[in-house]
């Protein structure tokens, strides 16, 4: 399952584990600590503060070169370009300065960030179990309704598959981004499934778009998202080329957030 729907809203499950988490750290840290103004709430804010800000800054350093033609599209979150490593870093700093500088703070704050940290690898690993990793085995349709399935497109090759609807603003903000990208890389093949819309919105769109994608399907009743877990739109699958997931992106991708992830398909 690679999201959950709140109402009209969907959310990555990698984040509501992650915002678990921080609650479960919260609620553990604040029982252990009761009685006593720890100030654990406002650590563990500025831990996630630390935390993100550490995460982007170092992930526009690594990609640097894809944000340069745009440096305000460095200060865009919404594309996921976080690195997590730095990201950790950043919020160990931040929870081992306060707790030697506040000793009443240091029990609540490792205990809570234990359980934390307890909960998330746990409900991680229920997640996994949930997960499809092989590349979902559907016959889906061309634009002139020829069938065709997503396992002979692959033919060894790494796999891009992006779930888009033309009337999704953010589907739209990244489409000549992966038109650019399937261009250039040569080596990994681009699929562009429809999720639930008549062929002729689709060539409508492109036309007027001037876009020009070599393999956009249909999936007219949405099979594909129900396989792989997952309402939101758009959502963009990696495939390596044995058809094993390697990663996965809910929301609009960035030059440089699609690069991060291309990179994972070229590692070994």
């Amino acid at each position: 399952m690679l999201s959950v729907n709140l109402g009209p809203f969907a959310l990555s499950s990698h984040l509501l584990l992650l915002l678990v988490a921080g609650l479960m750290a919260a609620g553990v840290g604040h029982w252990v600590g009761r009685g006593q103004q720890t100030g654990l709430l406002n650590t563990l804010l500025d831990m996630l503060i630390a935390a993100v800000l550490a995460a982007r800054i170092a992930f526009v350093i690594i990609w640097y070169d894809s944000y340069r033609a745009s440096p305000w599209s460095m200060l865009d979150i919404r594309d996921g370009g976080f690195t997590a490593w730095a990201g950790v870093i950043g919020a160990l700093a931040v929870a081992i300065w306060r707790g030697w500088r506040l000793p009443l703070l240091r029990k609540p704050l490792i205990v809570g960030l234990a359980a934390g940290a307890l909960g998330w690898g746990a409900m991680s690993a229920v997640l996994r179990l949930t997960e499809r990793p092989e590349l979902p085995d559907i016959t889906l349709m061309r634009l002139d309704g020829e069938p065709a399935q997503l396992a002979r497109l692959a033919a060894g090759k790494p796999l891009v598959v992006n779930l888009w609807a033309t009337w999704c603003p953010p589907c739209r903000r990244e489409m000549p981004v992966l038109a650019a990208a399937q261009k250039r890389q040569t080596g990994v093949r681009f699929v562009f499934v429809n999720q639930g819309e008549p062929s002729e919105n689709i060539q409508h769109y492109l036309h007027a778009a001037e876009l020009h994608l070599d393999h956009v399907l249909l999936d007219p009743g949405t099979r594909l998202a129900l396989a792989v877990g997952s309402r939101a739109l758009p959502t963009t699958l990696f495939y390596d080329g044995n058809g094993r997931l390697v990663d996965t992106h809910l929301g609009a991708l960035s030059a440089a957030s699609l690069s991060s992830k291309l990179a994972r398909l070229r590692t070994p």
